[in-house]
């Protein structure tokens, strides 16, 4: 292996890349913009390429640079990025994004671009191989199984990854670095696939090991999946008299730190109860909301009220219905949302007085 395997996934990229809205095609003698680059990449941690595409065209249509995103209201960029899960990366962002415009512009090797916040090995690695050029050796969940398959590697993960690294450095090319990394992983997204690799049409298909063994789907080996933990806790969704809504900005140490969402008790940190956020008749809804996390699944009691005009709100603040955007909620508080709407005390609109 060696020169040949990469030449020729080299030759089936140049024929079968996915086009992608942050992607330069090759051949098309464009310059990858490291903004975008980046901007995807960040995106595209623990999350599909179908799930940021349309994340990723807004953010660009509302901040087309990184020194425009430098300078957008942190509120405005976390109300954009909801919905699109581990939401301190979004908090990274404008951290980098700062950073980025305070000096410059992005620094272009791996090494400078470790020192950004929110960027680690591998985001540097990508983008310091597909923005600039560099030779970098870039290995994501794409990356590790296919190289696993072609070399055939038994040791399970995450044990494997110093051997599945060597394995991938050894075939990165000094001549476009990053043509080469994204042809590893739109192998793996789109035929070295988890589950049924298609090998009939795979370019790597003759010198695959695991193939020729007859285990491509039994690789890479991973240990046995510990069972998630469960945490509980309660959500308050009151709506007052006019139609607006009672919620707060998470404090930034939370999860969900700078996120808006509803009132109630940190199951972040283990707690289960909490008082209610407002003087009120509280019903609690006979459904709960429910929400995985990466490490841990949650399940809150709903709790849901009509609240008079003259509310005064112990924690959180009324937002007009007018002004509320479920779209800015993370994905677990609009879960809760969903419950609370099946309650006449949050959508019967025979209460809900114009003004």
């Amino acid at each position: 292996m060696g020169t040949d395997i990469t030449n020729n996934l080299l030759a089936w990229y140049d024929r079968h890349a996915r086009t992608l809205p942050w992607r330069t095609p090759p051949g098309s003698g464009a310059t990858p913009d490291p903004y975008r680059v980046w901007l995807s990449e960040i995106m595209l941690q623990q999350t599909t390429v179908a799930a940021v595409k349309g994340y990723f065209e807004r953010f660009t249509a509302r901040w087309p640079t990184v020194d425009a995103l430098a300078a957008a209201d942190d509120a405005e960029v976390m109300a954009e990025w909801a919905g699109l899960g581990y939401y301190a990366r979004a908090r990274n962002l404008l951290a980098c994004a700062r950073t980025v415009a305070a000096r410059g512009g992005f620094p272009e090797t791996e090494a400078g671009l470790r020192t950004l916040p929110g960027i680690g090995p591998y985001t540097a690695a990508a983008v310091a191989s597909i923005a600039f050029g560099q030779r970098a050796v870039v290995v994501d969940g794409n990356v590790e199984r296919v190289m696993a398959r072609v070399f055939d590697v038994t040791t399970p993960l995450p044990a494997a990854r110093a051997e599945i690294y060597a394995h991938a450095d050894a075939l990165t090319p000094d001549e476009r670095p990053g043509d080469y990394a994204q042809a590893v992983m739109d192998l793996g997204a789109t035929v070295c696939t988890p589950r049924s690799p298609a090998c009939v049409i795979c370019p790597w298909r003759e010198p695959c090991q695991a193939r020729a063994r007859g285990v491509q789907a039994d690789r890479p080996v991973k240990l046995p999946k510990r069972e998630v933990p469960q945490r509980r806790g309660v959500a308050y969704v009151g709506r007052r008299e006019d139609g607006a809504w009672l919620l707060e900005t998470r404090a930034t140490d939370r999860m969900l730190g700078g996120m808006l969402g509803w009132p109630g008790s940190a199951w972040d940190r283990g707690e289960e109860h909490a008082d209610p956020p407002a003087p009120g008749d509280w019903v609690t809804l006979n459904v709960e909301a429910r929400h995985g996390f990466s490490h841990f699944g949650l399940t809150l009691k709903v709790l849901v009220a009509r609240l008079p005009r003259d509310a005064e709100p112990r924690r959180g603040a009324f937002v007009p219905a007018s002004d509320f955007r479920p779209g800015q909620l993370p994905t677990a508080m609009r879960r809760v949302l969903d419950v609370a709407l099946t309650s006449p005390l949050i959508t019967n609109p025979e209460w809900i007085v114009p003004d």
